[in-house]
């Protein structure tokens, strides 16, 4: 009988820490402004596609937003979002609005990039240790999922990683093994060749 007390009152403290989607619906009408009501992202705002990416990961983004790990100085559209990411004011808040992302979908967009898919090819094999050979992700290597993101996007995240706007922060530790990776992207036509490859995996 005991046993059978402890997991009910183990099975109540769970539901009880479940996220809230209908919170989450409310606490994501600020987000909507720039990544759009489905989570799609939008390029005019300079927002990135949400809708499909881990949990985990979107979590840690915004705790790396609202810690400074993120949206510090030289990157002018990350600090644009460490106010909004401030809003959420507990990790309940971050779960709730998490939780709601994770019911939205949206089309992929239209590409905006060119590149040259077969180069691009080759230089992603130095990614799919990491974010897999579909662009999956991978969480136990804590990398997000590539595939179906914006295009733009991407190559503007590998640049900050190159230029040092990402990864730089020393509360920013999962992602330095970044910046050992992107070498043989040595100019912005091979970044462009591996962002249209990585928009070709489904």
């Amino acid at each position: 009988m005991r046993i059978v007390v402890c997991l009910v009152s183990l099975l109540i403290a769970l539901s009880a820490q479940a996220a809230d989607v209908a919170a989450g619906k409310s606490g994501y009408s600020v987000c909507s402004a720039c990544h759009g009501p489905s989570g799609a992202g939008m390029q005019s705002m300079n927002s990135p596609r949400l809708t499909g990416q881990f949990d985990w990961y979107l979590k840690s983004q915004i705790q790396a937003f609202k810690d400074g790990a993120r949206g510090g100085p030289g990157d002018v559209y990350g600090a644009q979002m460490r106010p909004m990411a401030m809003v959420l004011a507990n990790d309940a808040a971050v779960d709730n609005v998490v939780a709601y992302i994770g019911t939205l979908t949206a089309p992929v967009s239209a590409p905006t990039v060119k590149g040259d898919l077969t180069a691009g090819k080759q230089l992603y094999a130095d990614c799919v240790e990491c974010h897999g050979a579909k662009a999956e992700g991978n969480a136990a290597k804590k990398a997000p999922r590539l595939a179906d993101q914006e295009d733009w996007y991407l190559v503007r995240q590998v640049q900050n990683f190159k230029n040092g706007v990402r990864g730089g922060n020393s509360a920013d530790e999962n992602v330095k093994q970044m910046k050992t990776k992107l070498t043989k992207l040595a100019n912005d036509q091979a970044i462009n060749n591996v962002v249209v490859y990585i928009r070709s995996l489904k």
